[in-house]
């Protein structure tokens, strides 16, 4: 079965199960509600309410040798004991929006410049890009942003489907983070926003771009030669 965050992002609880306690604080659960860190977007945070009512804050998640492991606040639950899985709601669609924003982001640096994306990180309130880039144009990087913007603003729904591997790399650029895909992956997660972006993705979104704002950028830095690094908020 597929984790909740891939089938239903919008799902904000659930009720599930500890499989398996590794440590004293960190528990596997035989559904998963939040997002592990991964791709450069940051775990959920949230709370696990025991059958008794004690909570147990979720502080970070993680995906270790396949299993999903919740790092826990405190003690106490153990393998066979039933939780309510609560999710931090504001932090999951701020990460929801701005991972949705960077892909039409990333979707018009590639359109316009064939540039692939070296690193990113997505936060709740900014998030930055990493460029394989050489011109370092802030005239041409606002005119990036405005696109994407008018992209923003049409309101388009997402799509999203699977699709085998062999299929899925013959779409031109569905890949845009460099080294982004293990070679073990068989069936590939497709985001699609029409007219904007198709990426192979792992991460929660939006389900119209209509939820995301207007991206604003912040500052533009050189690291290297050919390595040039966004930084970006929305409003």
């Amino acid at each position: 079965m597929d984790p909740v965050y891939l089938s239903d992002s919008y799902a904000k609880e659930c009720a599930a199960k500890v499989v398996e306690m590794p440590e004293p604080k960190k528990a596997v659960l035989d559904i998963n509600l939040f997002y592990p860190r991964g791709g450069g977007q940051p775990s959920d945070r949230g709370s696990l309410f025991s059958a008794s009512g004690s909570e147990f804050r979720v502080l970070n998640v993680e995906k270790k040798e396949g299993k999903i492991v919740h790092e826990l606040d405190r003690e106490g639950l153990k393998a066979g004991d039933s939780v309510n899985c609560t999710l931090d709601w504001k932090r999951r669609h701020a990460l929801m929006r701005m991972h949705t924003a960077a892909h039409i982001l990333a979707g018009m640096f590639s359109l316009e410049t064939g540039a692939l994306i070296t690193g990113n990180q997505l936060e709740e309130d900014k998030s930055r890009f990493d460029f394989s880039l050489g011109n370092f144009d802030r005239a041409k990087f606002d005119e990036i942003v405005q696109k994407a913007n008018e992209k923003i603003a049409q309101n388009i729904e997402l799509k999203i489907y699977s699709l085998p591997r062999e299929e899925a790399m013959k779409i031109p650029g569905i890949v845009k983070l460099a080294n982004a895909l293990p070679p073990g992956i068989s069936v590939l997660r497709i985001v699609e926003i029409p007219g904007a972006d198709v990426q192979a993705d792992g991460g929660t979104h939006v389900k119209n771009t209509s939820e995301i704002g207007k991206i604003e950028l912040l500052k533009l830095e050189n690291k290297g030669a050919a390595n040039k690094r966004i930084y970006f908020v929305l409003k």
